[in-house]
């Protein structure tokens, strides 16, 4: 699948990373593409993946904050909620706009992918 913004910006492959930006901006298009029925999909799918990093971090910090004992039990309590909560509007959204958990993978280089 192509990156959120490749597909938002109609792009065939993902816009290649790399120290010289002028062979990158060789393999681009010689015209940008904007496809109106592709805008609202890739839009969604680039703001998706965007709160879906955010969430893995904010989860991971909640974790390691239970895990060294610096918060009560009711604010334990009410992050889970919220993080449940949270993770059922992203699935019903990525539902609303056919998209899929791989869909909103990033690959995060060195790190590996998001998921």
């Amino acid at each position: 699948m192509n990156s959120p913004a490749a597909q938002l910006f109609g792009f065939g492959e993902a816009c290649p990373a790399g120290p010289a930006p002028a062979a990158a901006l060789a393999d681009l298009p010689s015209k940008i593409q904007l496809r109106p029925e592709n805008v609202r999909n890739g839009l969604a799918q680039l703001v998706l993946t965007l709160v879906e990093l955010l969430r893995e971090l904010l989860e991971r910090q909640a974790l390691r904050r239970i895990d060294a004992g610096t918060l009560a039990a009711a604010e334990v309590e009410r992050l889970g909620t919220t993080f449940l909560r949270l993770a059922e509007e992203i699935d019903r959204l990525k539902q609303y706009f056919g998209l899929t958990d791989e869909d909103l993978n990033l690959d995060l280089g060195p790190l590996g992918k998001l998921r």
